[in-house]
């Protein structure tokens, strides 16, 4: 069987095979996607928290002007939902982060969320809890499986597009209109 390029640093967006699961409508961004499976961050489904209540979590100062106290964290997957990620534009220099295409990092490391509660936070970023995974194989199973469609990396899907409409403005990339798909794979 033929392996499939990386995934990388593009987003998968679920199919209608997928409704009434955890990924219904979701929009996901790739982490990671190696011979050792893959691992992802939905970026379209806000949890019960903002960013507020994050700080006020971990006991850390809640700066009085910041604008993104009232950003939702996000629920980055159904896996370890008590981990944090901050995808993140530029750099900076925190304990542990992993440096992606396009001058995107993730970071895992509380020294950024700190530093955001001292109102200096990256221009651009999203915390999210929990992350998608999946074993090695298993996500070319799924899209063989026509449960994901995948686009390339858009930073403003990203970071600038409103979370309820992430996955329509995902589908719309492709051309497609959400009422016109299908949850049957096609056959040649």
């Amino acid at each position: 069987m033929k392996q499939m390029p990386s995934l990388e640093h593009n987003f998968l967006v679920a199919m209608p095979s997928l409704d009434n699961s955890w990924f219904e409508k979701t929009v996901i961004y790739i982490v990671e996607d190696n011979e050792h499976g893959s691992m992802g961050l939905v970026i379209n489904l806000a949890n019960k928290i903002d960013v507020q209540d994050l700080f006020e979590h971990f006991s850390m100062e809640i700066p009085s002007d910041a604008q993104y106290l009232h950003d939702r964290v996000l629920l980055g997957g159904p896996v370890d939902l008590e981990r944090g990620f901050i995808l993140h534009k530029g750099m900076g220099n925190w304990k542990s982060s992993l440096p992606l295409p396009d001058e995107l990092h993730m970071t895992v490391s509380e020294d950024l969320l700190e530093s955001m509660s001292h109102n200096k936070a990256p221009e651009h970023f999203l915390v999210c809890l929990g992350f998608a995974g999946w074993s090695p194989g298993q996500l070319t199973d799924e899209i063989q499986e026509n449960s994901w469609l995948t686009i390339p990396y858009n930073e403003s899907l990203l970071f600038d597009t409103p979370l309820s409409n992430r996955w329509e403005v995902a589908l719309g990339t492709l051309g497609i209109s959400p009422e016109f798909l299908s949850s049957e794979a096609g056959h040649a």
